[in-house]
């Protein structure tokens, strides 16, 4: 089930959608979060953006979230590979990545960090264990504070193969699927 934020500050909806350009970036780790960016990008015909860590985290989950609580703890900026090309040509960034540690990975720390993101929509999603957003929203307020965040959509990870209605549902209240 895709749990929406309540806050009245981050619900909106995107205004005239057929002449925004849409980016979906996101980073996942399972693939969780990389199918919610697909229905993502099926409905909205935005383009996709997988961040990918230059030194990839351990397949091992134990490890792999080892690796994570250290580079939370040390506030990291692991480097990604590839580049948004004309990300100044996008209006709405779609922004995926599982909930760890009660936050984002550091890895999207350091991508919303490279990018000028200023007077973009930014619409947050995750896939989470039992965290739901934890903190990740304040995070993304902070380091976007020239952007507008609208309402996003958190997944419990358990469900992701079944929330494509969800999702669906979402978009259309965000104003960014597509008017078929």
């Amino acid at each position: 089930m895709c749990i929406l934020l309540s806050s009245l500050a981050l619900i909106g909806t995107v205004q005239a959608q057929g002449n925004k350009k849409i980016l979906i970036a996101y980073f996942s780790w399972g693939g969780n979060t990389r199918e919610i960016a697909k229905q993502i990008q099926k409905q909205t015909d935005g383009d996709l953006f997988e961040i990918t860590a230059s030194s990839p985290y351990s397949a091992s989950y134990d490890e792999c979230v080892k690796q994570a609580k250290k580079e939370q703890q040390d506030n990291a900026r692991p480097q990604f590979t590839g580049e948004v090309k004309n990300m100044e040509n996008y209006d709405v960034v779609f922004v995926g990545y599982p909930n760890w540690w009660g936050t984002m990975p550091m890895v999207l720390f350091t991508f919303l960090e490279k990018y000028d993101m200023s007077n973009k929509t930014i619409i947050p999603f995750c896939t989470h264990g039992s965290g739901r957003w934890g903190r990740s929203i304040d995070d993304l307020k902070k380091l976007l504070p020239n952007s507008t965040v609208l309402e996003g959509c958190a997944i419990a990870g358990n469900t992701v193969r079944n929330s494509k209605d969800e999702v669906a549902k979402w978009l259309q209240k965000t104003g960014t699927a597509n008017k078929k």
